[in-house]
């Protein structure tokens, strides 16, 4: 059974990068597809992390907290770097301070 579901999930991961190439042979001239297609990677991204960094200390007003100053950092224009040590020290400081 086990190697029944690897074979699905290649076969459904192959179809979702081969279909585009199959179907898609000249180039995407349209502003619309073309700026939906821009926001694809950054809605998905999102959608999958950031459910998740609610629970991501076992602690959610640690993790609040942590979150909370990743997002003023980032509004902020500070580099990827400081936005995650910031938000990790914080989340860690108000894990002790709990």
């Amino acid at each position: 059974m086990f190697f029944l579901y690897v074979l699905v999930m290649a076969i459904v991961t192959y179809l979702i990068r081969m279909l585009p190439f199959t179907l898609v042979r000249k180039k995407i001239t349209n502003i619309y597809v073309k700026s939906f297609l821009h926001y694809v990677p950054y809605a998905v991204l999102g959608a999958m992390t950031f459910p998740v960094a609610f629970y991501s200390t076992g602690n959610i007003y640690t993790a609040m907290a942590g979150l909370v100053v990743a997002l003023i950092l980032a509004f902020l224009n500070r580099s990827l770097l400081t936005v995650a040590v910031a938000s990790c020290v914080t989340a860690y400081v108000c894990g002790l301070l709990i």
